[in-house]
């Protein structure tokens, strides 16, 4: 995808293409958080059992592997701002397919085509961020991931309230769908327009991880595994362990989204203050305690703050690991993808592999799992200090890699 020429675009127009993408940031959260806190109903409808429910969830990642590589071609063939358009409403609609699912085989398949789209729709959304980015010569990423969270807790809220009157989710997402197609399709109406240049070749598809980035990218898998264990698990914990109403349930996900949301907000003033190692570092103490709430909690309230714990521990973490990726080498774009593609893995496979090891042995086990990994973050956090010297902005060569779930 090529770069806008600064001088091709006026003050205002970027700052309208800036709001618009962090409007899109904002649908596709509030896809996840709807999602998320319906999991439970999800589950019950299916009739699946909590490892078939991890097996289903691991479509989601089958169909992201699968679909991703091929945003790039579909940016490169029809501009950023229709592929964009096309992109986000497919995912917004694949909201529905989950709840409509009867069975295990069902589910599967709703679940591979939600992952699909979800991971196109988030590398087209992360291109342009980037390039808004390169646009305004400062950082604003932090912002839209943090507009990210901000969606998905306003759709975790929503599922939150039909949860607690009783809806079926069929109808809630229905209806979520509608309204967050239309939504979307209003904000890429001011989003870039960014076409290739005559003759430019497509991105390439897949480049290996460089040797520099395996341990910031362990780091940035540590905390999106905590992410993406909470995300999709939290419901379902303090249903099953905690014998939670479905109402309480769901405000544990939501509570954990805000936790998240808030701290990415405020998280570049922290990091600006203390650094990246520190601020990393007292976020994993923040992560491990909130593991260990969770996994001791003998009432529900005691897990919704070991979630709130987790979220504010993590939040910042992946930013800080691409800052760090782009001073780490001579190819800083090649050691920012291989950090993305480490994280999003994580962030992919973490909800089927917690439901594979609570299938095992118990969902209290898999969250020692997670908690383990929190620690990580405070052992490993000084391969992050050459992220120190930057405000977090991302080069524009790595503007058509995918970023993780933000």
């Amino acid at each position: 995808m090529s770069a806008v020429d600064d001088e091709v675009c006026t003050p205002a127009e970027v700052k309208r293409a800036r709001y618009a993408v962090a409007a899109v940031f904002t649908v596709h959260g509030a896809v996840t958080g709807s999602f998320a806190t319906r999991v439970p109903w999800i589950q019950d409808h299916a009739d699946v059992s909590t490892g078939q429910l991890g097996f289903a969830l691991a479509f989601t990642a089958f169909g992201a592997a699968c679909a991703m590589p091929l945003a790039g071609s579909v940016i490169h063939r029809f501009g950023s701002r229709t592929a964009l358009r096309g992109l986000l409403a497919l995912w917004t609609l694949s909201l529905v397919l989950p709840a409509l699912a009867p069975n295990l085989l069902t589910l599967c398949l709703a679940m591979f085509a939600y992952g699909a789209t979800a991971g196109m729709a988030d590398v087209a959304m992360n291109a342009l961020g980037v390039e808004v980015e390169r646009l305004l010569h400062r950082s604003v990423m932090s912002g839209l991931h943090g507009m990210w969270s901000a969606g998905a807790l306003i759709g975790s809220a929503g599922g939150t309230l039909a949860a607690h009157l009783g809806a079926d989710a069929r109808v809630h997402h229905a209806l979520a769908a509608a309204v967050l197609t239309g939504l979307g399709l209003l904000a890429c109406q001011w989003v870039l327009d960014i076409r290739p240049a005559a003759g430019e070749e497509p991105p390439p598809r897949f480049a290996l991880p460089p040797r520099s980035a395996l341990l910031i990218g362990a780091v940035g898998f540590c905390a999106v595994f905590a992410e993406g264990a909470s995300l999709d698990w939290s419901a379902v914990y303090l249903r099953d362990r905690l014998e939670s109403s479905a109402g309480v349930a769901a405000a544990c996900t939501t509570g954990f989204m805000l936790t998240m949301a808030v701290a990415r907000i405020v998280g570049d003033a922290v990091v600006n203050r203390f650094g990246a190692v520190r601020t990393v570092r007292a976020g994993g103490v923040l992560a491990a305690l909130g593991g260990l709430l969770i996994v001791v909690a003998d009432r529900p309230a005691v897990a919704i703050g070991g979630f709130g714990l987790m979220g504010l521990g993590i939040a910042v973490v992946v930013p800080l690991c691409f800052a760090a990726a782009g001073h780490g080498g001579p190819n800083a774009s090649q050691a920012i993808a291989g950090v993305a593609t480490i994280t999003y893995t994580s962030g992919l496979i973490a909800p089927s592999l917690i439901g594979g090891v609570a299938q095992a042995t118990s969902l209290t086990a898999s969250f020692v799992v997670v908690t383990v990994l929190a620690c990580g973050l405070v052992a490993f956090a000084g391969v992050l200090r050459g992220g120190e010297r930057t405000g977090g902005k991302v080069s524009p060569q790595a503007a058509a890699v995918p970023g993780p779930r933000p």
